[in-house]
């Protein structure tokens, strides 16, 4: 048969008909094997030569139909049907086999390149049979007798490896290299990871096949060790292989396998005094495994101790191994984070736990890993349409690019990576949807920022005109979009996660959220509690005690908080609309407050506000709101008690705030409704509505508590000057009630004029007269307006009475006439709005323009050099703001405790009517702040 089955191949018959007559000799020989072993029994000589025979035609046979069904398997596409048949078959020939047919095998080569393209050309069929298998997942049977035979066969070649290829002369990087993957992907495949079937059938495949995962495992440890010195030659590029075959969740496996990254640090760090291609590898390969939902906590564990055990033993690598350790560690802790919130429907603690492996990336510089986490934040913020932060993340990677024409040095994800090549072009990129962010943000302050950068690089740099002009009318529209549409300001919320039930990022933290537009705080509750079906909320806003912080449940905590940030220096004491202030009010915020009142001392029924006292909490955040996150973690509290004085004094100064933010609100919009100013001035001069000032009067300014609190004498003279400046605040707004009330609330305005009448007469005779000085502007139709200037860092400090001034203010000489230049810039200050209400207090030592200027806000390039520099003609610059304050000092204008500006009269003199600013004042003020701004 055998010459007959020759003819057959050198004819070139189908490979089918030389398997079928394969297989018909090979079931003839196992007959006369099972005849000889018969006839061995009888007469033993004749026997053991005739089954010496039958044996070396089944090797033979043997050989010839693996060959065959090797090629046609490595032929056939996968997605062909034959294929199956042909690995069956395949695996009963692997079965047949034992280990002299496998040596006789190898050694029936001629020579060692043949061999060596048989081994390597069958470790590539083996990978790609275990990672696309012919067999249906459910067919377990199948699965573990192919994957008995592939590992005796894998066993056997690994035999090869050791004794033909391993020496200097004839190692085969290629060919271990080939073995290793093999092997790793052998391990990891689906059909041996037993943890995920049933426990019936895990006992099952135990008891018949055994756990392959830990002879293989072993077998790869052991050809590890026996590289010696060529293991450099694999590093870093079996890291990630043996770090997937690490990853397996089963104990025995990790305890034997772990040590082999300790070897490959020792042997990198004895030959180049580091181990850094390893760390490399290691944290990029740890990243997207764990992320593939490899990894747990055991792991973590397991890694950390055994190889810390194995550095203490090594001096040499003590310390850098024990930081390495703590690395992955905490990277660990973070990925293992991010992988658990990273499928939830809720994606907020998906964008905490993204922030919180960017921010490690960041600290150890990993620019590549960074830039991908940043980019899937951007991503997870875009599709909540959370635009605000999705511009701030990009604007993290805008800022690691510089406008030159290096090119790009990460990868960057997303259709800007493959079409962008140099830093400049795809700076540029960035910015515009950063623009775009902005907008859809309402950020339009922001967007500016941006838009003077890219001006600043057409203009001065690019030369590029075209887009100049372009840029420059988006930051036009955007100033128009400040003043023009409407754009309510968020609510801010802190929120505690109390108790071990929750995550590590999470657990005992508290964080300060930041609302959407017109968002409830019952909306923002029942999405916070979403993820957290068994958590209970807490309904005190104190700190939990220890009970809770330590005990194995979840409990929320929420409430809300006022930003409690200082005005920008640039805005005090200015008239400025309050579309414009109100954005610094709610944005760019680190600092948070929440105010609780509680009783203390006897109880006055008919005065709540004598024992009043105020427990005031200031939250501070890791990083301004808003940024790349809705939240951030709360990183200090500081608590302080505010005395019910001190109390009344705030209020106060809120209640003259709003009271001119009315004021001002109707001066640049006369369609406002009238009633929101109605309902304020109503309540605050009817007695009937809110009880007056009675209450204050009672509680503070009688003697018998006035000597019980000496200390308190400042700011009881605080107290009074704040009424004392509510009248001419009052007065205004009740002018222009009474410009837009209509007949049919004419009595109600009526009586509200009585009310304030009365009210005036009482609080001038006690606490003086106040009086409002007011600029007019020269332009036709354009409203005044007034700025109030509290001042916060004089609130609970004491100090005398205000000296009152009543002379007349002196009139300065005319100021030169200015140059060519300087009419122009003197007709652009004359279009600006021009009435303010008092200056603020400043150091005589130090004039307005020493102070800070914003960051981050630098000149146009192509700005005129006779408005920042001396002029050339010898020309005297306009005085400076100091002469105007000194000016304005001299005018006569006093300074209350509070920090408000004005004339203050003498309560015991009759006030005389009120004085004029002469022009040449009024110009030289109007020209000294145009120069400070």
């Amino acid at each position: 048969a055998l010459p007959i089955l020759q003819e057959l191949i050198q004819a070139g018959e189908e490979e089918e008909s030389c398997i079928e007559l394969l297989s018909s000799i090979l079931e003839v020989l196992y007959q006369a094997q099972k005849s000889a072993e018969k006839l061995r029994a009888r007469h033993k000589d004749r026997g053991d030569v005739e089954l010496a025979q039958v044996k070396k035609h089944i090797q033979v046979i043997l050989e010839r139909l693996l060959h065959t069904v090797n090629r046609r398997v490595i032929v056939l596409d996968r997605e062909n049907p034959l294929r199956s048949h042909y690995v069956a078959c395949m695996a009963a020939i692997l079965s047949q086999m034992d280990k002299d047919h496998y040596s006789t095998y190898i050694q029936a080569f001629p020579s060692r390149p043949e061999l060596m393209d048989f081994l390597m050309e069958t470790f590539i069929l083996f990978k790609d049979l275990i990672g696309k298998t012919v067999y249906p997942g459910d067919w377990v049977v199948m699965n573990m007798v192919q994957n008995r035979e592939f590992l005796r066969a894998i066993n056997q070649f690994a035999r090869t490896l050791t004794e033909m290829f391993l020496s200097n002369s004839n190692f085969e990087l290629q060919l271990w290299n080939n073995y290793f993957h093999l092997a790793v992907a052998f391990l990891t495949q689906d059909s041996l990871q037993l943890e995920n079937f049933s426990p019936a059938k895990r006992n099952s495949i135990l008891a018949k096949y055994g756990d392959m995962r830990a002879t293989i495992g072993a077998s790869i440890r052991d050809m590890w060790y026996s590289l010696g010195q060529r293991k450099i030659e694999f590093i870093p590029g079996m890291v990630g292989p043996i770090l997937e075959m690490t990853l397996v969740p089963e104990l025995e496996l990790r305890k034997s396998t772990i040590p082999i990254f300790f070897d490959m640090m020792l042997c990198e760090h004895r030959l180049t005094g580091s181990f850094s291609r390893f760390e490399d590898e290691i944290l990029r390969r740890l990243d997207s495994e764990v992320e593939g939902g490899r990894g747990d906590e055991q792991y973590m564990q397991l890694f950390k101790s055994i190889l810390l055990s194995c550095c203490q033993s090594h001096p040499e690598l003590a310390k850098p191994g024990e930081d390495f350790v703590r690395l992955v560690s905490e990277l660990l802790e973070r990925l293992l984070d991010y992988r658990a919130v990273m499928n939830d429907e809720n994606k907020t603690y998906s964008m905490s736990c993204t922030v919180n492996l960017l921010n490690f990336y960041k600290e150890i510089d990993r620019q590549a890993m960074y830039i991908r986490y940043l980019y899937k934040l951007k991503d997870l913020h875009i599709s909540y349409e959370n635009y605000t932060e999705g511009a701030y993340t990009l604007l993290l990677h805008a800022r690691l690019l510089t406008w030159s024409e290096e090119s790009n040095a990460a990868p960057v994800p997303g259709p800007h990576g493959l079409q962008l090549h140099t830093q400049r072009q795809l700076k540029e990129a960035l910015y515009n949807q950063i623009i775009e962010y902005f907008d859809q943000g309402k950020m339009w302050e922001e967007a500016i920022h941006i838009c003077k950068e890219l001006a600043e690089q057409y203009e001065s740099h690019m030369f590029d005109y075209e887009m100049l002009s372009d840029i420059l009318q988006r930051e036009a529209k955007f100033y128009e979009k400040i003043l023009k549409v409407l754009r309510p300001s968020p609510d801010y919320f802190a929120v505690g996660y109390y108790g071990q039930g929750f995550p590590t990022f999470l657990r005992n933290k508290v964080f300060i959220y930041r609302g959407k537009e017109y968002e409830r705080r019952e909306d923002f509750e029942m999405q916070l509690l979403s993820p957290f079906p068994n958590a209970e909320k807490l309904k005190s806003t104190s700190p939990p005690g220890q009970d809770i912080t330590n005990s194995p449940g979840q409990y929320i905590q929420c409430f809300t908080v006022q930003p409690a940030e200082e005005a920008k220096v640039r805005l005090k004491g200015r008239s400025i609309p309050e579309q414009i202030t109100n954005f610094y009010k709610a944005n760019h915020v680190q600092r948070f407050s929440y105010s609780r009142p509680f009783k203390r001392g006897p109880n006055d029924p008919d005065n709540e506000f004598a024992n009043m006292w105020i427990e005031r909490t200031t939250f501070r955040t890791a990083y301004p709101l808003p940024g790349i996150l809705r939240w951030f973690v709360v990183t200090s509290t500081e608590t302080i008690i505010i005395s019910p004085l001190e109390n009344a004094i705030e209020t106060m100064m809120k209640t003259n705030e709003k009271i001119m933010s009315e004021i001002n609100r109707h001066q640049n919009d006369p369609s406002l409704p009238i009633n929101p100013l109605s309902m304020l001035l109503n309540g605050i001069v009817d007695p009937a509505v809110m009880g007056g000032f009675t209450k204050y009067e009672k509680a503070f300014f009688q003697e018998p508590y006035m000597q019980e609190h000496p200390e308190d004498a400042g700011n009881i003279e605080k107290l009074k000057d704040l009424i004392a400046w509510q009248i001419p605040l009052l007065a205004e707004g009740i002018r222009i009630h009474g410009q837009k009330v209509t007949e049919d609330l004419r009595p109600f305005h009526e009586r509200m004029e009585q009310c304030f009448e009365q009210l005036r007469a009482k609080v001038e005779s006690q606490y003086g007269v106040r009086e409002m000085m007011f600029f007019e502007d020269r332009r036709s139709g354009r409203p005044r307006s007034i700025a109030w200037v509290p001042d916060w860092d004089q609130l609970s400090h004491t100090g005398a009475r205000q000296v009152l001034h009543t002379e007349a203010p002196p009139t300065p000489k005319p100021a030169p006439r200015p140059s060519e230049s300087e009419e122009h810039r003197n007709e652009h200050r004359e279009n600006r709005a021009s009435a303010i209400f008092g200056p603020r207090r400043q150091d005589p030592r130090q004039s307005i323009s020493d102070l800070p200027e914003p960051k981050g806000e630098k000149r146009r390039l192509s700005c005129p050099i006779s408005e920042s520099s001396p002029s050339s003609d010898g020309k005297q610059p306009p005085p400076s703001r100091a002469a105007a304050g000194a000016q304005l000092s001299a005018a006569g204008s006093s300074l209350s405790p509070t920090g408000f500006g004005g004339r203050v009269r003498s309560a015991s003199k009759l006030p005389p009517l009120p004085r004029k600013f002469s022009l040449a004042v009024y110009e030289t003020f109007l020209e000294q702040s145009d120069a400070a701004a």
